[in-house]
């Protein structure tokens, strides 16, 4: 029997992302698998219900939804809608699978939820950045449209043009924009901000973006600084040592005085942001600058951000947006249901279920099964000792 994949309607309150665009169902139809839509899921993201019919798919309840996959898609599950997603609990079934960001590292109680449930989750924030798995990358997909927002809402809060312009007026200086980490949306940031025509600088604890930095038309700010490994062993930033920390806001406190926007990047998955701008660090900027706090939902790099608020502290604005990928929700739908049709590719072979546990990008994104908690980073933070790859299958 053919594989069913059910998209049901984001429930999380001001999420407007689809985890499949209309366009993304005949994808999936390639696999040999069918797709149920819950009614009026994609309209938030701009895609009505018509569209998703004309492109194969089924319209249903979302009860239906529910219990005809084999397979639910969500942007946000259980572990990142811990509200309203506690609804969804009673619809899941054992043996089920469901795939989507769930915040594994820190939705303690929600991952026991799931192993309990019996579902299968698979959890798209712990996607191995291997070469293989480049094409799954979600948190790269959605951290590419929050760099390119953070730059728009700076350029509006920003009572200065970024751009140098020459006029009968006289001359406009072009913004001086610096970025805070060079990751996926510190270099989407830099590549907005020079669009948009600021002179643009930027500092990471890795040195060797240096060059990626400079080929966007950046100068790589060098704070001399002894980071050491800033990378763990999966590609993600991992946190390092409070002396660092110290060193590296007693040198970044000069490189802010001459800034007009500060855009921070810095997140460390399953961790509280770290503080890099402190408020007496913010003191250096000149009335009217603006801080953009791209880390708001974890705490914040800037000690004064007030995640959803903006902070107007001395004549300066810091900005603690939220879920800036849902302010783009048509592109940003549209990545992150290319990113999980890649995915299904593995779990789905010629229109059958087929589950290698033994393959990577499986093995790392399997947070439950069979009733467990089987990821071991995941299991480790519950305090479980986690199955082996293979165990229950």
């Amino acid at each position: 029997m053919a594989v069913t994949i059910g998209v049901p309607r984001e429930t999380f309150p001001g999420e407007r992302r689809v985890a499949l665009i209309p366009r993304g169902c005949e994808a999936v139809a390639k696999l040999g698998a069918s797709v149920v839509v819950e009614q009026s899921a994609g309209v938030p993201a701009g895609f009505p219900d018509d569209q998703y019919a004309a492109r194969g798919a089924r319209l249903a309840t979302r009860s239906e939804v529910f219990a005809e996959s084999d397979i639910v898609l969500q942007v946000r599950t259980l572990g990142a809608n811990p509200d309203a997603g506690r609804d969804d609990l009673a619809l899941l079934r054992s043996g089920q699978m469901l795939i989507g960001f769930g915040e594994p590292l820190t939705a303690a109680k929600e991952v026991a939820d799931l192993a309990r449930a019996g579902v299968s989750f698979f959890a798209m924030e712990l996607v191995p950045r291997i070469t293989r798995a480049q094409s799954m990358d979600a948190l790269s997909s959605m951290a590419n449209i929050g760099g390119y927002r953070a730059v728009l809402l700076a350029a509006v809060a920003l009572p200065k043009i970024f751009p140098m312009l020459m006029t009968a007026a006289g001359t406009m200086t072009a913004a001086k924009v610096f970025i805070l980490g060079a990751g996926v949306a510190g270099l989407q940031a830099i590549a907005t901000a020079r669009r948009l025509g600021a002179v643009v600088s930027a500092y990471d604890v890795r040195s060797a973006v240096k060059e990626q930095i400079e080929s966007l038309g950046a100068k790589f700010v060098v704070l001399n600084i002894e980071a050491g490994a800033s990378e763990d062993k999966g590609g993600y930033a991992k946190a390092l040592g409070e002396d660092f920390y110290r060193r590296q806001r007693e040198a970044l406190t000069e490189v802010l005085r001459e800034q007009d926007v500060v855009i921070t990047t810095a997140a460390v998955p399953g961790q509280k942001a770290p503080v890099l701008i402190t408020a007496e660090m913010a003191n250096a900027l000149q009335p009217g600058s603006v801080i953009v706090d791209m880390a708001a939902e974890r705490g914040g790099n800037c000690e004064l951000t007030q995640p959803g608020e903006t902070v107007v502290h001395h004549g300066i604005s810091i900005l603690g947006p939220l879920n800036l990928p849902s302010s783009v929700p048509i592109h940003a739908s549209q990545m992150f249901g290319a990113n999980l049709t890649a995915f299904l590719k593995l779990l789905i072979k010629k229109g059958e279920l087929a589950v290698d546990r033994q393959d990577e990008i499986i093995r790392e994104t399997l947070v439950t099964f069979g009733g467990e908690v089987v990821q071991p980073r995941v299991a480790e933070r519950l305090g479980l000792a986690p199955v082996r790859a293979g165990e229950g299958s």
